[in-house]
């Protein structure tokens, strides 16, 4: 968090004094002329279903929420602000608590929403009025206790770029989000199948109410996708139309202000498009302030490609005499190919393990169906089948996702896991029976019989283990920044919980390095040393802790 602060104590104290241009944008609303302006009244049957008029959200019971909408812009942002309103603000209070603990200096607080006011002065000038006026529907159902961080409707448009600012700034979005796809003869039944994982982690509570929202919008195709309370960007979803769409992030520059968010692109792409070709020329008009792999499924042409786009650059990769396709977090076109930022990021990021490793347990299979696409992306071993130690950011399973979900376009397929991470049963729905006409039913859409069951792994010692592992992991670091003493005990209770995980050495190697006990250190870190360490930066500062440590004990 330090680089961040510094940051935006840079950029607060040196621009924001200037102000041009955030005037119009703190004042800025969208225009709703012509869209139904009508406050939605909500009729709660029970606790697991709201209805209004025919929308409605139910929970199924896998306990993720269903979210059923249609209308205009306004009209759809109304809806689902009243019928998620509980959502909506357990999600923004996640999220800012957790913003609190961060950030927990009320100045540098200040300074953050200086920086962002000055930072997002452009943003409405890149969100089509579309997405604006449905943003300001849902936000009139935000809470009132961060009305001090900014008004509602601009808090909830700050939200939509929260993704992309905090992958610019520290490159939080890169935990390692993986994706692949396979057709023709890779394929048990030659049809297009897609899988990803969004590894995107906010905190426990943050996962606890996914949203499987299904949009019938007045222009453009009706399409599903994933999301949580008050996000109307789209991160995975498929349209009617068999168009799918799932983002990764790539490596940024830190740039200078906010553009379109890339979940807004998505969501234009997955409304209007029905081919590659569309969506590449939707993704082509818009400018974006941070690098994206984007995996574009078609069901009308019965393959997928990457549109890879940055604030300066754009590549389509499509690949050549094959039936595959694997994205993680770098860029595979030509015109990324020189790129000083993605060549960086191939040789010290985890990106390119996770790549060879779906591209190994791809190979180890001769054709694809669901079950086996759910089986990878639930994988949790490296390379060779190493043992990586549970949450190691090289493994496709870390552990940690919001979501994972597979797709299978041309039959209007798709499955969505539920919790814990992407462990829990991947719950299946038709999208052609779901967007029947007429249909008023209030009930779950989810297909029984096509389900995918949870993972054993969940009833195992193991998983308990890395659960307990998880809490104490929590506690270590308060008891680090606390500068306690820590008990021998407590250390080899940890460790034994996960002894396979590189951290859970170079954490109490640090602890006992800044207690001076270098000896202890010296063996901590090179135990470390034995393991998979996740990014190559991390490796050279336990080497060069390792010098540091052999000079003092000279």
């Amino acid at each position: 968090m330090c680089n961040f602060l510094k940051i935006v104590v840079f950029f607060s104290f040196t621009l924001v004094l200037s102000s041009c241009g955030i005037s119009k944008s703190l004042h800025h609303k969208p225009n709703l002329e012509g869209f139904k302006n009508e406050v939605p009244v909500v009729k709660k049957h029970n606790d697991s279903l709201f209805s209004s008029g025919k929308n409605f959200l139910i929970k199924n019971k896998q306990q993720m929420w269903e979210l059923h909408v249609s209308g205009d812009p306004l009209e759809r942002g109304l809806l689902i602000g009243a019928l998620t309103e509980q959502l909506i603000q357990k999600q923004e209070r996640v999220f800012f608590t957790k913003i609190n603990k961060i950030v927990p200096s009320n100045f540098k607080l200040s300074l953050l929403r200086q920086f962002l006011k000055w930072y997002n002065r452009k943003l409405y000038l890149n969100v089509p009025n579309e997405y604006k006026a449905e943003i300001f529907g849902v936000s009139q159902y935000a809470s009132d206790d961060f009305d001090e961080i900014a008004p509602k409707y601009l808090r909830s448009l700050y939200l939509h770029g929260s993704h992309d600012i905090g992958h610019a700034l520290q490159d939080l979005a890169l935990v390692g989000c993986s994706s692949m796809a396979v057709w023709g003869d890779k394929s048990e039944d030659g049809k297009l199948l897609l899988g990803r994982n969004f590894d995107f982690y906010a905190g426990d509570e943050f996962a606890e109410d996914k949203i499987i929202a299904f949009i019938n919008p007045e222009e453009g195709h009706p399409f599903m996708m994933v999301t949580w309370g008050g996000m109307i960007g789209v991160v995975s979803g498929m349209n009617k139309e068999g168009l799918t769409i799932t983002i990764n992030a790539g490596k940024s520059e830190i740039p200078l202000v906010a553009k379109t968010p890339i979940s807004i692109v998505a969501r234009e792409v997955l409304q209007y498009a029905t081919t590659i070709e569309e969506a590449i020329a939707i993704v082509k008009k818009r400018e974006v302030f941070v690098s994206e792999s984007i995996m574009i499924g078609s069901a009308n042409d019965r393959k997928a490609v990457l549109i890879e786009v940055s604030p300066d650059n754009f590549g389509v990769y499509e690949v050549q005499n094959s039936n595959q396709l694997i994205c993680s977090n770098h860029f595979q076109s030509d015109a990324f190919k020189q790129d000083k930022n993605n060549l960086e990021h191939i040789k010290d990021s985890h990106s390119k393990y996770r790549w060879d490793r779906m591209q190994e347990l791809l190979g180890e299979q001769e054709k694809m169906n669901p079950d086996k696409m759910v089986a990878v992306l639930r994988n949790k071993e490296g390379l060779d089948n190493l043992e990586l130690g549970y949450g190691n950011e090289k493994a496709l399973n870390q552990l940690l996702a919001h979501h994972a979900i597979v797709f299978k376009p041309e039959d209007k397929l798709v499955w969505v896991s539920s919790n814990p991470y992407q462990l829990g049963e991947f719950v299946a729905y038709d999208l052609k029976e779901i967007f029947k006409e007429n249909s008023t039913k209030f009930d779950v859409f989810t297909i029984d019989t096509l389900k995918i069951e949870k993972d054993d792994f969940i009833t195992s010692k193991k998983f308990k283990d890395y659960e307990k592992y998880r809490v104490l992991d929590r506690e270590l670091d308060v008891h680090i920044e606390n500068k306690d003493n820590i008990s021998s005990d407590f250390i080899k209770e940890y460790q034994s919980l996960n002894p396979n995980l590189w951290i859970v050495y170079y954490k109490i190697g640090n602890y006992y390095y800044q207690k001076g006990w270098y000896k202890a250190a010296q063996i901590e870190f090179e135990k470390a040393l034995t393991k998979e360490i996740t990014i190559l930066p991390k490796k050279r500062e336990i080497e060069v802790y390792l010098k540091r440590i052999k000079k003092k004990l000279i």
